[in-house]
């Protein structure tokens, strides 16, 4: 259907009389010649625009309008927020105003509310996503403040999230076709909580506590274990003040506990046969990253599998990629030569490499 400038010129230049000059500079190949090079860029815009019209193909904003005729929405990006604490020359609690700006490394926050706590506010990251939750630390003013002597990030409250990717959106998208979502039922809860920001996973379990009990046990979208004010959020957003009234988006009579999932360190040891040279830091470091991206797909999958388990033979074969090892023996994990089966609610997350 899509053919190219050559295809084009070949099946034209065949419905000329034979007898005439069809050779390249001919008049007869010179006046085809423009035509079939737009009829090209046609057909090739034509492919362009099918591949941006499915769900299985189209990206960006061309998946993202796709998805919203099933009323699934793309979860746009969020922003950090911290608890800063200032105080003044002579170290009592210093009040500074609402939308004063300052800086850290390379990252700017405005504050946007103050707390019962005096000298005590919540500040926001100016730059959306998963980078403003890297720091804490001392605050510089990016305008004077008579008789502020220091400012500093003290705590994360609620961690900033890059905008959904389309791989994730477009599960989404798909999951909105293949399940049965009704009143309260395990997809019914699934698909609403994973269409809130802050969420990453979420894995339902029914009548845990009685009649009319519902727990949902969440990572964020960092596939970490939400943050106390996070987990806040999302309760009343589902269930407010736990008593199955119909306020959030819960039935009525479902009293819902929204908690977060437990993060749980692995710690783990190995002994290498290395060829001769080879530098034994260096290995243990490339082996570690390469663990921690394991454990990071792990973390990815929590959500669709009953129970996650960290298995010998992964942590072996990445340990077999690093350069200049020749064999890994007497790996253990947690200090047990087995794989380790965590828990329904437990993701995994790497303590230690200790190689020998």
């Amino acid at each position: 259907m899509y053919e190219s400038y050559e295809e084009l010129m070949e099946r034209k230049l065949e419905q000329v009389n034979q007898k005439r000059d069809r050779r390249q500079g001919s008049i007869i190949f010179d006046a085809i010649a423009p035509n079939a090079a737009e009829t090209a860029i046609f057909y090739a815009d034509l492919k362009m625009l099918e591949n941006r019209t499915y769900g299985d193909s189209a990206t960006e904003q061309d998946l993202t309008r796709r998805c919203m005729e099933r009323g699934v929405f793309r979860k746009e990006g969020t922003k950090a927020t911290f608890l800063g604490k200032f105080i003044d020359r002579n170290e009592r609690a210093c009040n500074v105003p609402i939308g004063m700006r300052f800086n850290l490394e390379e990252l700017n926050y405005i504050v946007i509310e103050k707390t019962a706590v005096e000298g005590e506010y919540i500040l926001e990251c100016e730059t959306v996503g998963e980078t403003g939750n890297q720091y804490l630390g001392d605050l510089i003013p990016i305008t004077y403040l008579e008789g502020l002597a220091k400012g500093e990030l003290i705590e994360l409250l609620t961690e900033g999230e890059d905008e959904e990717t389309d791989e994730s959106l477009r599960k989404r998208y798909y999951s909105s076709f293949n399940t049965d979502t009704f009143g309260g039922n395990i997809e019914d809860y699934k698909v609403k909580v994973m269409a809130l920001k802050g969420v990453g996973g979420v894995k339902v379990t029914p009548v845990w506590n009685g009649g009319g009990t519902v727990k949902l046990t969440i990572v964020d979208g960092n596939f970490n274990a939400p943050i106390e004010g996070e987990i806040a959020k999302i309760q009343q957003v589902i269930d407010p003040q736990k008593r199955g009234l119909g306020y959030g988006i819960a039935p009525i009579g479902h009293k819902v506990t929204v908690e977060p999932a437990k993060e749980v360190q692995c710690y783990i040891e190995m002994t290498l046969l290395l060829k001769d040279g080879t530098n034994k830091t260096k290995v243990t470091e490339e082996i570690t990253n390469s663990i921690e991206d394991y454990f990071s797909n792990l973390r990815k999958q929590w959500a669709d599998m009953e129970y996650l388990t960290v298995r010998i033979s992964y942590l072996e074969a990445r340990a077999l990629d690093a350069e200049g090892v020749i064999d890994v023996q007497y790996t253990k994990i947690n200090d047990r030569a087995q794989n380790y089966i965590l828990e329904y609610n437990e993701i995994p997350f790497l303590g230690s490499v200790v190689t020998e």
